[in-house]
C-alpha cells in the first residue's frame, strides 16, 4: 500500500502505480477540489482502475483518518511533495503566481479559509513581520509588514507593486526575490501549511507498517527544518530505524530541465521492520 499525500497532477502517482503491481494499490490525497478530479481522470485514462488507485480529497494532515476510511491498517510507502503544484501556480485565477494578473487568493482549497487579500487586511504589522521571518526568512520583514498590514490589495500585481515600492532603491533582482518571499510567506500562512505539516509528521509513525518508508520533498527552509527535526527525533525514540544521512538535492541536469526543482530538498525515513 502506497500513499501519495500530495497528488497534484498525478505525476508521482503515474510513476509509482506500475511499480505496485501486481496486488498493490495507491491512495492519492489532495485538498484541492478543483485539481483533484482532473488528476483522478488523468490516471484513470492511463488504465489505473479503482481497485488499484483511489483518490481522496484531504489535506495530508488527515492521513490517518483517510487510512481508516479506506480500511487500511498502515502504509508501506508514503510520499509527500510539499508546496504548490504547477497547475495551481500556472492558473491566474488561483492567485499564486506573478506571471499573470489574478485575484489575491492563494488558497489551496478555495472553499476553506480566507483569501490572502482578507488576511492582509486583518493582520497587524508586528504579527505580519514575524510571519515574513518565520515563513520566508525575509530580511526586510519589518519594512514590508509596515507597508502591507491592514491594506487592501485585490490582485497579485497590486501586491507585487506595493512590495517593490517599499524598497524603491533595491536592484530588480533583489526586489524580485523579496516579492517571491512575501508571496510564499502569505501562501504558507493562508493555508496553515506549517501546522498541517507538524500534524502530518507527528502522526506519521502510526501510519507506517513495519519496515515502511516515507519520503518528503520540501521547498522552503521552514519545511525542511521541521522534517529534519521530526526524523531525527524519530530515530532517537525508536519510531524510525534509519533516516537519510543528509538532505538530497536535485542534480544539475534536473535543475536545468526542471527549473522549479531548484529549491527541492528530499529526506526519507524507514520504520523498524
Amino acid at each position: 500500500v502506497a500513499v501519495d499525500c500530495t497528488l497534484g497532477y498525478g505525476g508521482h502517482a503515474q510513476e509509482i502505480l506500475p511499480r505496485l503491481q501486481p496486488g498493490g494499490k495507491l491512495l492519492g490525497l489532495d485538498a484541492d477540489p478543483i485539481e483533484l478530479p482532473k488528476a483522478e481522470a488523468r490516471l484513470r485514462a492511463f488504465g489505473f482502475g479503482s481497485e488499484i488507485f483511489t483518490a481522496h480529497r484531504s489535506n495530508f494532515a488527515g492521513l490517518s483518518k483517510i487510512l481508516v476510511q479506506a480500511g487500511v491498517n498502515g502504509a508501506d510507502i508514503i510520499l509527500a511533495d510539499l508546496g504548490v503544484s504547477s497547475m495551481q501556480i500556472d492558473d491566474p485565477a488561483r492567485g499564486f503566481s506573478l506571471k499573470h494578473e489574478g485575484p489575491l487568493d492563494m488558497r489551496l482549497n478555495p472553499q476553506r479559509g480566507q483569501p490572502a487579500s482578507v488576511f492582509l487586511q486583518t493582520i497587524d504589522s508586528h504579527a505580519l513581520a514575524a510571519l515574513f521571518v518565520e515563513n520566508a526568512d525575509e530580511p526586510h520583514a519589518g519594512v514590508f509588514a509596515a507597508a502591507l498590514a491592514g491594506k487592501v490589495f485585490a490582485t497579485t500585481s497590486s501586491l507585487a507593486t506595493a512590495i517593490r515600492a517599499a524598497l524603491p532603491r533595491s536592484k530588480k533582482s533583489d526586489s524580485d526575490l523579496s516579492v517571491r518571499r512575501v508571496f510564499q510567506a502569505l501562501r504558507i500562512a493562508v493555508n496553515e501549511e506549517f501546522s498541517a505539516l507538524e500534524t502530518f509528521l507527528r502522526n506519521m509513525p502510526l501510519c507506517l507498517n513495519p519496515g515502511a518508508r516515507v519520503a518528503i520533498l520540501t521547498f522552503h527552509s521552514g519545511e525542511d527544518r521541521r522534517v529534519k527535526k521530526s526524523f531525527e527525533a524519530g530515530v532517537r525514540d525508536g519510531a524510525y530505524e534509519e533516516i537519510s544521512p543528509k538532505v538530497i538535492r536535485p542534480t544539475a541536469a534536473e535543475r536545468n530541465s526542471n527549473p522549479r526543482s531548484v529549491a527541492a530538498k528530499l529526506r526519507w525515513a524507514r520504520r523498524p521492520a
